[in-house]
């Protein structure tokens, strides 16, 4: 029928169509080019720089030999007095780079001069419960649409040219202690994205959104026990009720997707990974507590779990499994393999096949892991219970030292991988805690931890370490120590280079085959963000955020005090080559 009705106008009538249709074929980024975000390095359209988040770009006019000579090119305020921590990845296309800011907010600046276009501010209610600060880690972009998450748990998309709202969603109950900082993903045309609240006793779940109109597709609870939608349906429980937990816990489990996830085209499949089990209090929870504290593999188009690993089965120190989880390809032992990666909060780098979860290896890339003496050939850690928190009595178990701290081996920040060296730069941190155990009961909207700690540092030398780890060895390649914990994203490039910063203000680029320190600037606040890179008029650039803030500063005992001084801020660098 369309055909007959376009083969019966005139060429003029066809032109006005033509001309007519133009602004909404033309109107931003589709589906194909966010799956190829990775290979063209004219934009950044994707959190991680590509679906699969390897965070590597193939540009090198800034490179090992020349990176020395890398200058501002401008440097863009977020004002105002809503400074903390900023976390955020830019987003960069058409002429503009999107952020997001601390305390939910976006902007939008001239790429070119750095003029601010517009901002959006979420009006938050002043009862939210952000964990560890009122952060916002990055947008997605479709369309004419830029979507990210907000601390009373919305999801927003707004008008990328003028940052009206399009439309606005709660995903969850910011009075029950649900939130959201993660950066959402498009994937088919349908926004998928996480929730936050694991101290809180909420209940995971990974959700999926029509772009264009908010509607709710499909819902994936994470903890067992837990029925999953599609099309407003039943879709199944996830796993079977009671399986790894005990009487009515799986109500409040926990297992939080707070940090969001990745894609692979290749295999159709999403990867999340899941926070920790609740209470922190292990004892009041006796066994594995699926899908907690383990990486997920998810049908785009339905949500069911195709597989799962996980990788601390009980957990009792708050590791976490939400670590991204990134997919690369390697041969192993003579055979060509589709694999993933993961540097876990637990001190452990792990390599499984992402067809189906089998384990292939886990390495400590930290100092030292005191809860767990590696792993064994079927995956399963060799857990060392003396190095358990004891069951609390009236008032407080028999408290021990753990190392990695709570706050992880690695906590949020992405890790990059390099195409071009085959290596994974994780930023890592060596510290560890004193903790123990406390009795709890479920309230509410209240803090559910069951627990107690006080974090150390446990070198003399530093805290912060970027390590340069071989997924198919296990070894560390080389390692840059900080004294200050790193708590920024790693950016790799075909020019030989790596970038991340620091909490001492300095964003760094260092050789990446050998770790060198090849250039650094001060920009006046810790740079806790996630560096990108693009291709505009001919010039490579090269953009991060900076403004100290994040968990450290406010669970970091110990070391939070050893680096009190830091001032907070809030700024968008962007850096070139002089002319």
């Amino acid at each position: 029928m369309r055909g007959h009705m376009m083969r019966g106008l005139s060429g003029a009538a066809i032109l006005t169509l033509a001309i007519a249709a133009a602004p909404l074929l033309a109107e931003g980024p589709t589906d194909a080019d966010l799956m190829n975000d990775a290979a063209t390095p004219g934009d950044v359209l994707t959190y991680g720089m590509g679906p699969q988040a390897q965070r590597f770009s193939p540009l090198k006019a800034i490179n090992a030999s020349n990176v020395s000579k890398l200058v501002p090119a401008f440097a863009s305020s977020l004002g105002g007095e809503k400074q903390r921590g900023q976390e955020a990845q830019p987003i960069v296309y058409d002429g503009t780079i999107y952020v997001t800011g601390s305390y939910s907010r976006v902007f939008a600046f001239d790429a070119r001069t750095g003029e601010e276009k517009w901002q959006y501010d979420a009006r938050l209610p002043e009862a939210i419960m952000p964990c560890c600060d009122v952060v916002n880690r990055g947008a997605a972009i479709y369309g004419d649409k830029i979507i990210f998450a907000t601390l009373d748990a919305h999801m927003v998309a707004l008008n990328r040219h003028t940052g009206k709202v399009i439309w606005n969603k709660q995903t969850a109950d910011y009075q029950a202690g649900y939130s959201a900082t993660a950066a959402p993903m498009v994937v088919k045309g349908k926004v998928i994205y996480g929730n936050s609240g694991g101290e809180f006793g909420i209940v995971g779940a990974v959700e999926a959104r029509d772009v264009n109109t908010g509607e709710l597709v499909w819902r994936r609870p994470t903890i067992e026990g837990h029925m999953g939608t599609l099309g407003g349906k039943d879709n199944g429980i996830t796993g079977k009720t009671n399986a790894s937990w005990t009487g009515d816990l799986w109500k409040t489990g926990g297992g939080a997707t707070w940090l969001g996830g990745t894609y692979d085209p290749e295999t159709n499949l999403l990867f999340f990974g899941t926070g920790n089990p609740a209470p922190w209090n292990s004892h009041l929870r006796p066994g594995n507590n699926l899908y907690t504290s383990s990486t997920l593999a998810i049908d785009p188009d339905t949500g069911v779990i195709k597989w799962h690993y996980q990788t601390t089965p009980h957990d009792g120190w708050d590791f976490d499994g939400v670590n991204e989880f990134i997919p690369f390809d390697a041969t192993i032992n003579g055979k060509p393999m589709k694999l993933g990666a993961k540097a876990d909060r637990n001190g452990y780098f792990f390599v499984l096949d992402r067809t189906n979860g089998k384990f292939i290896s886990a390495n400590r890339f930290v100092m030292q892991t005191t809860w767990a003496n590696g792993y064994d050939k079927s995956g399963k850690p060799n857990t060392i219970e003396a190095g358990r928190p004891g069951a609390p009595t009236t008032e407080k178990g028999k408290p021990v030292f753990a190392s990695p701290s709570f706050l992880g081996g690695k906590n949020w920040m992405p890790m990059a991988y390099s195409q071009d060296t085959g290596l994974f730069y994780v930023p890592s941190n060596d510290w560890g805690m004193d903790i123990w155990n406390e009795p709890i009961a479920y309230k509410k909207g209240a803090a559910y931890l069951g627990a107690g700690f006080t974090i150390k540092p446990i070198a003399q030398d530093h805290i912060g370490a970027l390590r340069a780890m071989d997924p198919k060895t296990g070894k560390i390649v080389w390692e840059y120590k900080n004294k200050a914990p790193l708590w920024g994203g790693v950016l790799s490039t075909a020019g030989n280079l790596v970038f991340t910063g620091t909490p001492e203000g300095y964003l760094k680029a260092f050789d990446a085959k050998t770790g060198q320190e090849l250039w650094k600037f001060q920009t006046g606040s810790g740079v806790v963000g996630s560096p990108v890179t693009w291709e505009q008029d001919g010039e490579q650039y090269v953009a991060v955020m900076s403004g100290w803030g994040g968990a450290v500063p406010l669970w970091g005992g110990e070391v939070a005090k050893s680096f009190k001084d830091i001032n907070q801020g809030g700024a968008l660098w962007v850096f070139k080559l002089p002319k």
